[in-house]
């Protein structure tokens, strides 16, 4: 978009101009959600201060009124076990969830699961430490059980139906309220953005209005009082500058390769999320869930397809295996980190934009292996050549075959080298996955200029998080063609199990010793 001066952000062809200022939000709206992480924090306290309470609160009522003989001193060694599994439990159900509209009823069933299972989860972790680790007899009473229980459901459903009322309350204000865009200017548009409006509480102020295509003259300049201010094509960059968080298309021409492409040049540090009214469902792509916003039904786009206890099993092996990865090989990355930098001047590690899930860029680290003047040229023509004419792409011989690969790249450095046979410059990738923008397995994330090659079908690839590993790694890696490596993750994406990651997995080690198909 060219116009970035004071006064407009709409159409040159608009008779009312709209001040800039006038669309950013307010000092005081910004310090409201500078609260949220406190506010989150607030929740973790109080529930693991309230599950430690209802377990001491269970023993006492225990051995006062059913003269059961139970003692809190053999639990203390496990506290913070049984603490993390419960608050685990809680936030896998939602209940630190401080955006977006809001149900009573789902956050009082969400209480119910999240207590109940993490009362279980708790008690059958402390029954594996004592009888399966330490060999030691552990006292559980089922008096001692239901009344934990009962106080926990009871202290968590009371801080999240006072939480809710307040945040009622600051919305009603007009605090706290999620920025958003509306896409199109239809009668779907107008009833979206009248409902928003009149309903506070559900926590979302429309900024602005989008065309899908260039405006015309009989574009209204105000939809329901809120200024139409640019195209879709504007989209990244007024999102950008007013800190947009929600997208809410109500434009049935709009392609979803069109949204895929807004989300990934939104860039790295801005995440949209997409909703859709339902004229939309001729054009969706497959990842979607329905929810309801007020009274208007809503479709949220590209939501991770493991969902549930899948998405839970895979999230939990993904934080688990890369603590302990980081831990374990904590020698082995201090002994590259030192070799690197005494070969060549420059960072340790590097920093390198990729696009993840569904379109959204993260800056995927590390280490260096390339002198620090290096430029990505000589890659971008050779990916292009990988997509676009396969047949040209092979940079090694008939029977050694080379993909996505520059054959002895001047640009390696002889530490560089060894760890790229090895793929030990991929270590720290672990770091993404704790913060979750990576998982262990799944297909290899992209970077943008590769992207821009992509036919529609290669875009599933972006249906879930990229991996450190994935079925490529393990099934040839660049021996394989662009078009093999992508349908092998479109295999492993509709074929999940936790077991193919774990075999997937283990079955990385040997290839990664023995150096396999790397240059």
């Amino acid at each position: 978009m060219s116009q970035t001066t004071l006064p407009p952000l709409g159409s040159p062809s608009s008779s009312t101009a709209v001040p800039f200022v006038r669309l950013v939000p307010s000092v005081s709206d910004s310090a409201f959600h500078s609260l949220g992480p406190l506010v989150v924090a607030g929740l973790l306290l109080f529930d693991a201060l309230a599950a430690t309470g209802s377990l001491a609160a269970g023993i006492w009522m225990a051995s006062t009124f059913w003269q059961v003989e139970p003692s809190f001193t053999p639990y203390v060694p496990f506290l913070p076990t049984l603490l993390f599994v419960r608050i685990l439990t809680l936030r896998h159900y939602g209940l630190y969830r401080l955006r977006g509209a809001f149900r009573y009823s789902d956050d009082l069933l969400g209480a119910f699961k999240g207590v109940s299972l993490g009362c279980i989860y708790g008690f059958v972790t402390l029954l594996f430490f004592h009888r399966g680790i330490l060999d030691q007899p552990l006292f559980l009473s089922r008096v001692v059980f239901v009344c934990d229980w009962a106080i926990m459901l009871f202290l968590v459903i009371t801080s999240r139906v006072l939480l809710r009322q307040a945040q009622s309350w600051a919305r009603s204000e007009g605090y706290g309220l999620i920025p958003a865009f509306v896409v199109g200017v239809g009668e779907e548009a107008r009833v979206c953005i009248a409902e928003i409006n009149e309903s506070p509480r559900l926590g979302y102020k429309v900024l602005g209005v989008l065309t899908t295509e260039e405006r015309t003259a009989d574009v209204p300049d105000t939809i329901e009082d809120v200024p139409v201010i640019g195209t879709f094509n504007d989209l990244p960059e007024l999102a950008r500058a007013l800190g947009i968080k929600e997208i809410l298309i109500t434009d049935a021409q709009l392609h979803p390769r069109r949204i895929f492409n807004a989300m990934m040049n939104a860039g790295r540090k801005h995440h949209l999320n997409f909703r859709v009214v339902p004229s939309l469902f001729n054009c969706l792509p497959e990842k979607t869930q329905i929810e309801q916003l007020g009274s208007l039904p809503m479709i949220q786009l590209f939501r991770d397809p493991l969902s549930g206890v899948n998405r839970f099993l895979k999230r939990a092996l993904d934080v688990v295996g890369a603590g302990l990865g980081l831990i374990v090989l904590s020698p082995v990355l201090a002994l590259i980190a030192i070799a690197i930098r005494r070969e060549s001047p420059g960072p340790i590690f590097y920093r390198q934009e990729r696009v993840g899930m569904d379109g959204r860029t993260f800056q995927m680290l590390k280490f260096r292996s390339m002198y620090a003047d290096a430029t990505d040229e000589i890659h971008r023509r050779l990916m292009v050549e990988t997509i676009k004419y396969p047949a040209h792409a092979n940079r090694g011989t008939r029977g050694k075959q080379l993909y996505g690969k520059v054959f002895n790249d001047p640009r390696l450095t002889k530490v560089g080298k060894w760890i790229r046979r090895y793929s030990l410059d991929e270590l720290p990738n672990l770091w993404n996955v704790l913060k979750g923008e990576m998982s262990l397995v799944g297909p290899r994330p992209p970077i943008p200029y590769e992207v821009a090659e992509y036919q529609d079908w290669h875009r599933a690839r972006f249906n879930v998080k990229g991996g450190v590993t994935g079925l490529w790694q393990v099934s040839g890696r660049n021996r394989l063609t662009f078009e093999q490596m992508v349908r092998l993750d479109i295999y492993y994406i509709e074929n999940w199990s936790l077991w193919l990651d774990i075999k997937i997995l283990l079955r990385t080690i040997p290839v990664v010793l023995r150096g396999d198909n790397t240059y």
